[in-house]
């Protein structure tokens, strides 16, 4: 028997301990829903149960299109369940009620309704008959809770989307609910806020010993907050896994955590078995390899030297350590105040074939670096070279993959791939530009889905043609946007892995953003941390000497991860300072 299968079943053991909650609050029986109907059914949610204690902190993990959201909303009452109940103390739920709160991923706001006015909107429905007064003093009770009082007249456009997502929260606390149901309600922000609105609903929940249901695709937030996770398997007819009970002490403090034999332990066992059932579902996906052709492209040194009939070895020598140089490299923005200097004096070399990831607090300027390197914003001041050229605008020698898939939706996912192969590959033959195509479609597992329409692609597998056609194009150099930042952890996780099968092929030098220390790690030579925004520059860079190919399994049993860990953590828990 495995580590994992151990391991598991001393979970499902203990879960069936945990689950006996004597006197439940909230519970779950045999909870079924599906969409459609006759031939066209497609079951969602099969035979959920559970039982959740009052006061209780539960964290619900699972991957993208498993029905989290669909049990929210039966929870919730906004949906009914084909068969099973949902019992609130003892009582089945035949309806909304204010006795559950609930805060979606989307903010849900009125935009033309300030902050007081939007908080209000629940409390004037729920306390009708309380005095004027007393409703108002609510409404500036809640928002004070989630530290808003200055914002308190303001409306949602002039906020940002954590002040926005802290007035949800408000909102659904002030109609004081028994049960806060969240859904994935902070997966939208970057880190550091996510991190603050994380502190700040725990410190909500212990104060107001409110009965919490998380949804959530991160582990470390399950972790973090929660005094239970649970496994929601991969549908259709999705069903609960294993359950793992969060034994850390609270309070849990980030940079504490990671010393924590405990928190590593449970870490492991939640990722190994999301991964077991991640790897279980997209089984037997691959197809037979479609070799890449022998033409170069048009970029390249080879190309060049054939196209002007001299040896490649007579073209300028590369500059192996300096292949991309970033030089004293600044960014001044016009503004109404006058010019902000946005980043200030940013010096990189990367070195040929190497992986660079850039991690920094969100406005510290990352994007605008990779952007200037991509040419697409004009250098302030300072200079770039890419192979000994100097970055002056756009060029095919670039390959970029945004946040947003950037696909024309009309084209199928094979079309949009071959978007810049004309360009790339002039010379090269009709079939030949097909088979790249075909190639790096089926490197990144899209093979069988090359003719369907962008459109009816899902986000992850979107985000997959984009990686791509970024590689298809062989280029000096890939740039990476957070590419995954938009996609839940999980789905993250399985792109980030075909980025690294990918790459390791072509070891193309790539550079990165990201705001994920873990992924900044996995996929890293070396990390560049940025300091706080403006006037950004590099604050330290961090070696990542770990074995290649790299694994998020051999990443968590490996002993130099976690030291490595605390330093990036440490250096963003500084608020960026080196």
């Amino acid at each position: 028997m495995s580590e994992l299968q151990l391991n598991t079943t001393a979970i499902e053991s203990g879960a069936s301990e945990s689950a006996a909650v004597a006197t439940p609050i909230l519970e779950l029986k045999n909870l079924s829903k599906s969409y459609g109907s006759g031939s066209q059914a497609t079951s969602v949610l099969k035979n959920i149960n559970l039982r959740i204690a009052e006061g209780e902190f539960v964290a619900i993990v699972g991957f993208s299109g498993s029905g989290k959201t669909t049990l929210i909303s039966l929870i919730a009452g906004l949906i009914a369940a084909d068969s099973g109940a949902v019992l609130l103390h003892g009582k089945p739920v035949e309806g909304p009620g204010a006795e559950r709160g609930v805060v979606f991923q989307s903010y849900s706001l009125m935009p033309w309704m300030t902050v007081r006015q939007n908080v209000a909107l629940a409390v004037d429905q729920f306390f009708k008959d309380t005095p004027k007064a007393q409703r108002a003093a609510r409404v500036e009770k809640y928002v004070a809770m989630v530290n808003l009082t200055a914002a308190i007249d303001q409306h949602p456009a002039e906020l940002s989307g954590g002040m926005r997502q802290r007035v949800s929260v408000a909102r659904a606390l002030a109609a004081s609910p028994e049960i806060l149901l969240l859904d994935e309600p902070l997966s939208a922000l970057d880190a550091l806020t996510r991190a603050n609105l994380q502190d700040e609903i725990i410190r909500i929940w212990s104060q107001e010993k409110k009965t919490v249901v998380l949804i959530t695709n991160d582990v470390d937030e399950g972790i973090i907050m929660a005094d239970r996770i649970i496994a929601l398997n991969p549908g259709p007819g999705a069903t609960f896994g294993p359950e793992f009970a969060v034994t850390l002490p609270r309070p849990r403090d980030r940079s504490g955590m990671n010393h924590s034999s405990e928190f590593r332990r449970i870490r492991k066992e939640v990722t190994a078995y999301l991964m077991k059932v991640g790897l279980e579902q997209t089984a037997g996906d691959g197809s037979a390899a479609v070799a890449l052709p022998s033409v170069l492209p048009n970029t390249s040194r080879e190309h060049q030297a054939q196209v002007k009939g001299v040896a490649a070895q007579e073209m300028t020598a590369e500059n192996v350590d300096r292949y991309v140089e970033l030089s004293k490299v600044s960014k001044i923005f016009p503004s109404k105040k006058g010019p902000v200097t946005v980043v200030d004096g940013f010096d990189l070399n990367i070195h040929k074939g190497e992986f660079v990831t850039l991690i920094g607090h969100s406005g510290c300027g990352k994007s605008t670096v990779l952007s200037m390197v991509a040419g697409l914003t004009e250098i302030s001041e300072g200079d770039i070279t890419l192979d000994q050229r100097k970055v002056v605008n756009a060029g095919p020698d670039r390959g970029i993959v945004f946040q947003a898939p950037s696909l024309l939706p009309w084209l199928s996912a094979f079309e949009n791939v071959a978007l810049g192969i004309e360009q790339v590959y002039p010379h090269a033959t009709r079939q030949q530009r097909k088979e790249i195509c075909a190639h790096y479609l089926e490197r990144v597992g899209l093979a069988e889905a090359a003719d369907k329409k962008a459109a009816e692609l899902s986000n992850g597998m979107k985000q997959r043609v984009g990686i791509a056609r970024a590689f298809a194009l062989s280029p000096k150099l890939l740039l990476l946007d957070e590419p995954f930042g938009m996609l839940d952890s999980l789905t993250r996780w399985d792109l980030q892995e075909v980025l690294m099968e990918v790459w390791l092929r072509s070891r193309l030098t790539a550079m990165m953003v990201t705001h994920d220390v873990d992924e900044a790690i996995l996929l890293a030579d070396r990390v560049v941390m940025m300091t706080n925004g403006p006037r950004a520059k590099v604050g330290r860079v961090l070696k990542i000497d770990l074995p290649r190919p790299r694994t998020r399994k051999m990443l968590l049993e490996h002993p130099d991860y976690y030291p490595l860990r605390e330093e990036l953590l440490g250096f963003l828990a500084a608020g960026g300072h080196p």
